[in-house]
């Protein structure tokens, strides 16, 4: 038996940590002088680490766990080796490395399973709302009480604006316009209740986008408050609490 082969069986172990005693600092002297037992020596740790630690998917790399457990496997399962060290010791320590890699590709599985759910709850979430929105309309729309308010400017440019709000008193207001000129900087247009009795009520503030379109949905209303007309003023982007003169549109019901 040549020298590297008699200490071949205590690398395997001194790389896994199951080698002590007089068989560890007999093998520690030998590789101080060996360069070829050296090198075996930190193959068998970076394999050892490698499949320890991957965590590309549910099986450790095919090199690296060969190579390991080639290493182990040369001697006979049933006898100790010649300085007393069983080799089901060794197996142990290989299992344990397996235990370590199942952990750690489940645990990134979580992760990934994890980062998923947020995202599903989030679309869910989205769909919710605008499911909705669409069911506040129709409620709107179909409500026996819903009326139709036709808003258009006092005075006519061409083509002229116009706007049309249908309210029920018990589920909302629903507002839409069209060929609104655009409004100056920090300005606004807001819609008002004018109500069968009190001060005209704020219905929403809103700007035109490039086609002169808006619309308001369902803004915050006193419940059940019956509305005369509906009419439109110019105001900062903030809103006011009461109109500002002039009234650029005004539509009553019917």
């Amino acid at each position: 038996m040549s020298v590297h082969e008699q200490f071949a069986e205590d690398v395997a172990l001194y790389a896994l940590g199951a080698l002590d005693g007089e068989a560890k600092a007999s093998l520690e002297r030998h590789l101080a002088g060996c360069a070829s037992c050296r090198r075996e020596l930190e193959q068998l740790r970076g394999d050892a680490a490698l499949l320890a630690f991957s965590t590309v998917g549910p099986k450790a790399p095919g090199r690296s766990k060969s190579r390991l457990m080639d290493a182990i496997a040369k001697e006979p399962r049933a006898r100790r080796t010649s300085h007393g060290v069983n080799l089901w010791a060794a197996l142990g320590w290989a299992a344990a490395a397996l235990m370590i890699v199942v952990a750690v590709t489940l645990w990134r599985q979580n992760q990934q399973l994890k980062s998923s759910n947020v995202k599903s709850v989030e679309f869910i979430e989205r769909e919710r709302l605008q499911l909705e929105k669409a069911k506040n309309v129709a409620d709107i729309l179909q409500a026996p009480d819903a009326t139709r308010y036709d808003v258009l400017p006092v005075k006519y440019p061409a083509p002229p604006p116009s706007g049309k709000a249908i309210y029920s008193r018990e589920r909302g207001l629903i507002f839409i316009a069209s060929n609104l000129k655009p409004v100056p900087a920090q300005k606004a247009y807001e819609l008002w209740l004018i109500p069968t009795q009190g001060a005209p009520i704020p219905a929403g503030v809103f700007k035109p986008d490039s086609h002169g379109s808006a619309t308001v949905i369902n803004p915050p209303l006193p419940a059940g408050v019956e509305a005369k007309a509906f009419a439109i003023t110019i105001e900062p982007e903030q809103g006011s609490s009461t109109p500002t003169m002039p009234i650029v549109m005004m539509g009553t019901g019917g």
